[in-house]
Protein backbone atom coordinates (compact mmCIF):
# COMPACT_ATOMS: atom_id res chain seq x y z
CA UNK A 1 0.00 0.00 0.00
CA UNK A 2 1.62 3.65 -0.88
CA UNK A 3 2.45 5.17 2.84
CA UNK A 4 0.33 8.67 3.70
CA UNK A 5 3.59 10.33 2.04
CA UNK A 6 2.86 9.11 -1.36
CA UNK A 7 5.47 6.62 -0.78
CA UNK A 8 4.69 3.09 -2.14
CA UNK A 9 6.24 -0.30 -0.68
CA UNK A 10 6.16 -2.37 -3.71
CA UNK A 11 6.63 -2.26 -7.60
CA UNK A 12 7.26 -4.16 -10.53
CA UNK A 13 9.04 -3.86 -13.37
CA UNK A 14 8.25 -4.58 -16.72
CA UNK A 15 11.32 -4.59 -18.54
CA UNK A 16 13.67 -5.61 -15.55
CA UNK A 17 17.04 -4.62 -17.35
CA UNK A 18 15.67 -1.11 -18.46
CA UNK A 19 18.40 1.33 -17.39
CA UNK A 20 15.30 3.92 -17.36
CA UNK A 21 13.16 1.00 -15.34
CA UNK A 22 15.82 0.86 -12.81
CA UNK A 23 16.54 4.36 -12.49
CA UNK A 24 13.02 4.41 -11.39
CA UNK A 25 13.22 1.75 -8.67
CA UNK A 26 16.36 3.09 -7.56
CA UNK A 27 14.44 6.62 -7.36
CA UNK A 28 11.70 4.97 -4.85
CA UNK A 29 13.58 1.89 -3.37
CA UNK A 30 13.89 4.52 0.39
CA UNK A 31 10.53 2.78 1.20
CA UNK A 32 10.40 -0.27 -0.85
CA UNK A 33 9.70 -3.37 0.68
CA UNK A 34 9.26 -5.88 -2.21
CA UNK A 35 10.43 -5.39 -5.88
CA UNK A 36 9.83 -7.79 -8.73
CA UNK A 37 11.79 -7.50 -11.59
CA UNK A 38 10.32 -9.20 -14.70
CA UNK A 39 12.18 -9.88 -18.36
CA UNK A 40 13.65 -12.83 -20.12
CA UNK A 41 17.15 -12.60 -19.15
CA UNK A 42 17.30 -14.49 -15.72
CA UNK A 43 20.83 -13.96 -15.26
CA UNK A 44 20.68 -10.18 -16.19
CA UNK A 45 17.84 -9.82 -14.06
CA UNK A 46 19.67 -11.23 -11.01
CA UNK A 47 22.64 -9.27 -11.57
CA UNK A 48 19.94 -6.02 -11.26
CA UNK A 49 18.56 -7.22 -8.47
CA UNK A 50 21.61 -7.85 -6.34
CA UNK A 51 21.90 -3.87 -6.17
CA UNK A 52 18.57 -3.57 -4.45
CA UNK A 53 19.44 -4.29 -0.09
CA UNK A 54 16.91 -4.08 2.09
CA UNK A 55 14.09 -4.80 -0.03
CA UNK A 56 12.93 -8.52 -0.93
CA UNK A 57 13.48 -8.81 -4.59
CA UNK A 58 11.98 -10.82 -7.33
CA UNK A 59 12.57 -11.92 -10.18
CA UNK A 60 10.37 -13.86 -12.87
CA UNK A 61 10.30 -15.07 -16.39
CA UNK A 62 8.78 -12.44 -18.92
CA UNK A 63 9.10 -12.83 -22.74
CA UNK A 64 6.69 -9.69 -24.40
CA UNK A 65 6.93 -11.99 -27.83
CA UNK A 66 5.03 -15.17 -26.06
CA UNK A 67 2.08 -14.17 -24.74
CA UNK A 68 2.33 -17.94 -23.43
CA UNK A 69 4.44 -16.23 -20.69
CA UNK A 70 2.41 -13.08 -19.34
CA UNK A 71 -0.53 -14.40 -17.00
CA UNK A 72 1.93 -16.46 -15.11
CA UNK A 73 4.44 -13.75 -14.93
CA UNK A 74 2.24 -10.77 -13.46
CA UNK A 75 0.07 -13.94 -11.27
CA UNK A 76 3.91 -14.39 -10.00
CA UNK A 77 4.37 -10.45 -9.23
CA UNK A 78 1.26 -10.00 -7.40
CA UNK A 79 0.76 -13.47 -5.49
CA UNK A 80 2.55 -12.77 -2.40
CA UNK A 81 0.72 -9.14 -1.86
CA UNK A 82 -0.17 -6.23 -3.32
CA UNK A 83 2.13 -3.87 -5.65
CA UNK A 84 1.92 -0.44 -5.34
CA UNK A 85 3.27 0.74 -8.74
CA UNK A 86 3.84 -1.29 -11.97
CA UNK A 87 6.48 0.19 -14.25
CA UNK A 88 6.35 -0.75 -17.93
CA UNK A 89 9.81 0.33 -19.36
CA UNK A 90 10.39 -2.46 -21.26
CA UNK A 91 10.58 -1.85 -25.34
CA UNK A 92 13.20 -1.58 -27.91
CA UNK A 93 14.65 1.23 -30.30
CA UNK A 94 15.81 -0.19 -33.43
CA UNK A 95 15.06 1.50 -36.82
CA UNK A 96 12.64 2.15 -39.58
CA UNK A 97 14.46 -1.43 -41.06
CA UNK A 98 13.76 -3.38 -37.98
CA UNK A 99 11.01 -6.09 -38.70
CA UNK A 100 7.71 -4.25 -37.92
CA UNK A 101 6.21 -6.93 -36.18
CA UNK A 102 8.66 -7.99 -33.40
CA UNK A 103 8.76 -3.75 -33.17
CA UNK A 104 5.00 -3.93 -33.02
CA UNK A 105 5.17 -6.88 -30.53
CA UNK A 106 7.74 -5.26 -28.09
CA UNK A 107 6.46 -1.67 -27.79
CA UNK A 108 2.98 -2.03 -27.96
CA UNK A 109 1.29 -5.45 -28.17
CA UNK A 110 3.06 -6.89 -25.20
CA UNK A 111 3.44 -4.13 -23.14
CA UNK A 112 -0.60 -3.49 -23.58
CA UNK A 113 -1.40 -7.41 -23.17
CA UNK A 114 1.21 -7.49 -19.65
CA UNK A 115 0.23 -3.97 -18.69
CA UNK A 116 -3.82 -4.77 -18.92
CA UNK A 117 -2.98 -8.16 -16.84
CA UNK A 118 -1.51 -6.03 -14.41
CA UNK A 119 -4.52 -3.20 -14.13
CA UNK A 120 -6.53 -6.08 -13.65
CA UNK A 121 -4.79 -7.44 -10.67
CA UNK A 122 -4.30 -3.70 -9.20
CA UNK A 123 -8.39 -3.21 -9.84
CA UNK A 124 -8.60 -6.20 -7.41
CA UNK A 125 -6.64 -4.95 -4.58
CA UNK A 126 -8.36 -1.80 -4.77
CA UNK A 127 -4.84 0.41 -5.21
CA UNK A 128 -2.08 0.99 -7.77
CA UNK A 129 -0.46 3.52 -10.30
CA UNK A 130 0.58 1.69 -14.04
CA UNK A 131 3.34 3.92 -15.08
CA UNK A 132 3.73 4.19 -19.14
CA UNK A 133 7.22 4.64 -20.62
CA UNK A 134 5.61 6.42 -23.92
CA UNK A 135 8.23 8.59 -25.56
CA UNK A 136 8.27 12.14 -27.46
CA UNK A 137 8.13 10.67 -30.57
CA UNK A 138 4.41 9.21 -30.38
CA UNK A 139 3.65 12.66 -30.63
CA UNK A 140 5.10 13.15 -34.16
CA UNK A 141 7.44 10.62 -35.47
CA UNK A 142 10.01 11.36 -37.96
CA UNK A 143 11.07 10.19 -41.05
CA UNK A 144 14.18 8.17 -39.89
CA UNK A 145 11.94 6.81 -36.38
CA UNK A 146 9.10 6.09 -37.96
CA UNK A 147 8.63 2.43 -36.90
CA UNK A 148 9.05 3.19 -33.62
CA UNK A 149 7.29 6.23 -33.20
CA UNK A 150 4.21 4.09 -34.12
CA UNK A 151 4.63 1.85 -31.99
CA UNK A 152 5.15 4.69 -29.03
CA UNK A 153 1.68 5.97 -30.54
CA UNK A 154 -0.39 3.35 -29.79
CA UNK A 155 0.93 2.48 -26.26
CA UNK A 156 0.60 6.44 -25.62
CA UNK A 157 -3.16 6.33 -27.28
CA UNK A 158 -3.96 3.38 -25.09
CA UNK A 159 -2.26 4.42 -21.58
CA UNK A 160 -4.29 7.59 -22.02
CA UNK A 161 -7.30 5.97 -22.65
CA UNK A 162 -6.62 3.42 -19.95
CA UNK A 163 -5.92 6.58 -17.42
CA UNK A 164 -9.89 7.68 -18.37
CA UNK A 165 -11.71 4.68 -18.00
CA UNK A 166 -9.87 3.93 -14.35
CA UNK A 167 -11.12 7.17 -12.79
CA UNK A 168 -12.88 6.43 -9.79
CA UNK A 169 -11.24 2.83 -9.56
CA UNK A 170 -8.13 3.80 -6.99
CA UNK A 171 -5.83 2.84 -9.95
CA UNK A 172 -4.15 5.49 -11.66
CA UNK A 173 -1.97 5.94 -14.96
CA UNK A 174 1.04 8.48 -15.34
CA UNK A 175 2.26 8.21 -19.24
CA UNK A 176 6.02 9.36 -19.38
CA UNK A 177 6.86 11.28 -22.58
CA UNK A 178 10.85 11.78 -22.41
CA UNK A 179 12.87 12.94 -25.27
CA UNK A 180 16.17 11.49 -26.04
CA UNK A 181 17.46 9.98 -22.99
CA UNK A 182 21.34 8.73 -22.58
CA UNK A 183 21.51 5.13 -21.83
CA UNK A 184 23.26 2.29 -23.77
CA UNK A 185 20.55 1.80 -26.55
CA UNK A 186 20.63 5.18 -27.37
CA UNK A 187 24.61 6.09 -27.16
CA UNK A 188 24.99 5.62 -31.00
CA UNK A 189 22.90 8.87 -31.97
CA UNK A 190 23.56 12.24 -31.12
CA UNK A 191 22.09 14.30 -28.45
CA UNK A 192 19.26 15.91 -29.84
CA UNK A 193 17.53 19.19 -27.87
CA UNK A 194 16.18 19.10 -23.80
CA UNK A 195 18.24 15.42 -23.86
CA UNK A 196 17.93 14.30 -20.28
CA UNK A 197 19.53 11.54 -18.16
CA UNK A 198 17.63 8.25 -16.93
CA UNK A 199 17.97 9.97 -13.39
CA UNK A 200 16.01 12.84 -14.64
CA UNK A 201 13.10 10.52 -16.01
CA UNK A 202 13.11 8.88 -12.47
CA UNK A 203 12.85 12.15 -10.59
CA UNK A 204 9.64 13.06 -12.61
CA UNK A 205 8.25 9.85 -12.40
CA UNK A 206 8.69 10.06 -8.42
CA UNK A 207 7.15 13.42 -8.15
CA UNK A 208 4.21 12.63 -10.10
CA UNK A 209 3.57 9.25 -9.06
CA UNK A 210 0.45 9.84 -6.82
CA UNK A 211 -0.92 13.41 -8.29
CA UNK A 212 -0.76 15.84 -10.86
CA UNK A 213 -1.44 15.19 -14.38
CA UNK A 214 -1.60 11.76 -16.16
CA UNK A 215 1.34 12.72 -18.86
CA UNK A 216 4.77 14.09 -18.05
CA UNK A 217 7.52 15.30 -20.43
CA UNK A 218 11.16 15.12 -19.48
CA UNK A 219 11.97 17.40 -19.09
CA UNK A 220 9.56 19.19 -18.51
CA UNK A 221 10.18 22.57 -20.99
CA UNK A 222 9.38 19.57 -23.92
CA UNK A 223 5.44 19.79 -23.72
CA UNK A 224 6.14 23.37 -25.30
CA UNK A 225 8.45 22.30 -27.97
CA UNK A 226 6.50 19.47 -28.79
CA UNK A 227 3.55 21.51 -28.70
CA UNK A 228 5.17 23.36 -31.39
CA UNK A 229 6.71 20.79 -33.82
CA UNK A 230 3.27 18.91 -33.53
CA UNK A 231 1.71 22.38 -35.96
CA UNK A 232 4.40 23.18 -37.87
CA UNK A 233 3.73 22.15 -41.83
CA UNK A 234 5.23 19.41 -42.96
CA UNK A 235 7.44 20.58 -45.55
CA UNK A 236 8.83 22.76 -42.12
CA UNK A 237 8.65 20.03 -40.01
CA UNK A 238 10.96 17.74 -42.47
CA UNK A 239 13.70 20.67 -43.01
CA UNK A 240 13.80 20.76 -38.67
CA UNK A 241 14.08 16.63 -38.59
CA UNK A 242 16.85 16.85 -41.58
CA UNK A 243 18.58 19.20 -39.79
CA UNK A 244 18.74 17.88 -36.44
CA UNK A 245 20.41 14.98 -38.36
Amino acid sequence: MIDALGKPQSVLLIGGTSEIGLAIVRELSGRLRRIVLAGRDMAALEQAAAEFHGADVQTVFLELTDPSTWEAAVAAAFEPGDIDVVVLAAGMLGNNDTDPALMAQVNYVGPVGVGTLAVEHMQRQGHGVLVVMSSVAAERPRADNYLYGSTKAGLDAWANGLADALVGSGVRVLVVRPGKVRTRMSADSPDAPLTCDKEDVAAAVATHLTRGPTTIWVPAPLQFFMSGLRHLPRPVFRKVAERRN
